[in-house]
């Protein structure tokens, strides 16, 4: 699954607000029990692996130029709930680079 945020922030200031609020992704997941642990391979790119209602999810969010790039490799069990959870990454995804 990918979903693309756009934003018009230098990726700077993208970077800096990912990097500060990684942290409430947990917050975000659906069910409220929730493990995710990050990890920046590169100044650009932040791993995740998600753990959660008995399934482990791994993911990148790439910071490029205009878009936040966010990507979770989803078991086919879970595909039917793709729109869904697109639909949630792209809410709480913006929330995260906002001005907070």
């Amino acid at each position: 699954m990918r979903v693309a945020i756009p934003h018009d922030l230098p990726r700077e200031t993208v970077r800096e607000r990912m990097r500060s609020r990684s942290h409430e992704i947990a917050d975000h997941v659906p069910g409220g029990v929730a493990e995710v642990v990050t990890d920046w391979p590169s100044e650009d790119r932040m791993t995740m692996r998600i753990s959660a209602m008995g399934q482990n999810l791994d993911g990148r969010v790439d910071i490029e130029e205009g878009q936040l790039v966010f990507e979770v490799d989803l078991p086919l069990a879970l595909g039917f709930l793709e729109p869904m959870i697109a639909g949630a990454v792209r809410q709480q995804g913006q929330k995260l680079i906002d001005k907070g």
